[in-house]
């Protein structure tokens, strides 16, 4: 199942002026996230060890590193049964809040999502908002 493609992001309304990359920073921080707290699907740390030891010791940026790895999507495979049960609750849902929790994270006010900053910093101030919804959510899956 695929959840996002950044394909799906940078048509249309896209901000003019943006490289296309900045249409999959969204899903490169969670996805990021993800991988980082355990629910990383098998396929990264089994086909792609090194690319996942990029990640950790942050070599790179969530963004270079989800366009790198993911090609520019993210799916179910990039998550393992709890990781996904997840997604599909705070993600994808219509009443998930992730995007609204990302963009309030943000330290100035964003023209649009896709302004977010690609960056460790950046993550670091979504990282306890994840945290803290995917707790809330394990105290109701329980």
């Amino acid at each position: 199942m695929k959840y996002d493609d950044a394909s799906w992001h940078y048509g249309g309304d896209f901000p003019k002026g943006l490289p296309c990359e900045k249409g999959a920073t969204h899903m490169a921080m969670f996805v990021s996230w993800c991988l980082l707290n355990n629910l990383g699907g098998s396929i990264h740390a089994e086909e792609f060890p090194e690319s996942l030891t990029q990640l950790k010791t942050r070599k790179v940026s969530p963004t270079t590193w989800f366009i790198d790895n993911c090609d520019e999507k993210f799916t179910d495979e990039d998550l393992n049964v709890i990781g996904n049960r997840f997604a599909e609750y705070y993600y994808e849902s219509k009443d998930g809040m992730f995007y609204e929790d990302y963009e309030s994270t943000s330290d100035e006010d964003l023209e649009t999502l896709y302004h977010f900053e690609d960056s460790w910093s950046a993550f670091d101030k979504l990282s306890p908002i994840l945290k803290k919804r995917f707790d809330e959510w394990s105290a109701t899956e329980g």
